[in-house]
């Protein structure tokens, strides 16, 4: 996404720190490890505890929008702790 001409100026130097700091651990041959990307749009809101899980490609609404609350976020990452299901990748939440 950072490619896209609409992609945000203020996050493009995080958005690349990040992708920089995923392709260090995908060349990692020891560390155990997991990379939970949040959607497009990541804030404030309500804990529904209902979410989609996905890959390496952006999570997108049937109306067009990708986006996660900090509360939802923080249910998978705890799911991910409790019962690892994503060792070595990266994967991201939606709704």
């Amino acid at each position: 996404m950072i490619e896209t001409p609409n992609f945000p100026d203020a996050y493009r130097a995080e958005a690349t720190a990040g992708g920089v700091f995923l392709d260090a651990l995908r060349n990692e041959k020891e560390l155990d490890w997991t990379f939970l990307s949040p959607s497009a749009e990541f804030g404030e809101g309500e804990r529904t505890g209902k979410f989609r899980l996905g890959k390496d490609d952006l999570l997108v609404s049937a109306e067009g929008r990708s986006w996660i609350t900090f509360e939802d976020y923080a249910i998978a990452f705890i799911d991910e702790l409790e019962k690892p299901a994503h060792p070595r990748q990266r994967y991201t939440i939606g709704y």
